[in-house]
């Protein structure tokens, strides 16, 4: 009797984590949806490939830009693992256009070199960047990108940063050639990515 009673507990545990991640997940797509059309524009910022800039990209170059951080439990780790399988099914020059940046929204604690830690674990194409404050409260602003701290005290992490998670798809002039909203899976980013490589 009692072992089943803990495996009616450990199933309803399992079902409410499904039910609070995908409910997270919906309210990131849904801020996604709400905050009006991104108008994109420049990015320039200290990376851990040098100074990134859209403008360093050759005219048939697209880069997929994500906003997250490196200590983000769920979200980040998901849609870069989905950017690498992605980056994995192109062929060789479909890849050669493709430059996958994640910006970090966390610049107290994503120095450079944590940057390139992390993102050694997706792919050596990866480029992380992160600036002040001031500038990525400007560059975020451009994007339609919403993210603000959240204090977690009882955590060893001290904080959050609770961010919406859509990907771009930029060209050097910084347009914004699609927006694809958060997915655990590699579809709606292959499509847009394969649509917007043939439109060079």
């Amino acid at each position: 009797m009692m072992i089943k009673r803990r495996s009616i507990w450990l199933g309803l545990g399992a079902l409410l984590v499904v039910v609070a991640v995908g409910l997270g997940l919906y309210q990131q797509q849904l801020r996604d949806r709400t905050n009006g059309d991104p108008q994109g524009g420049p990015i320039e910022l200290p990376s851990t490939e040098g100074e990134f800039s859209l403008s360093q990209l050759d005219d048939d170059q697209l880069a997929v830009v994500f906003f997250g951080y490196t200590w983000c439990p769920d979200v980040c780790p998901m849609s870069l693992a989905v950017v690498r399988q992605v980056m994995e099914r192109l062929d060789p020059e479909q890849r050669r256009r493709v430059v996958p940046l994640m910006v970090s929204v966390d610049p107290e604690r994503d120095t450079l070199a944590r940057l390139e830690e992390y993102l050694a674990f997706f792919g050596d194409a990866f480029i992380g960047a992160t600036g002040s404050q001031e500038v990525l409260e400007e560059l975020t602003e451009r994007y339609g990108v919403i993210w603000r701290k959240v204090e977690t005290p009882d955590s060893a992490m001290a904080y959050t940063i609770d961010h919406s998670a859509s990907l771009f798809l930029v060209d050097r002039e910084g347009e914004i050639r699609r927006r694809v909203l958060h997915s655990p899976t590699s579809g709606p980013l292959q499509a847009a990515l394969e649509q917007a490589l043939a439109e060079g």
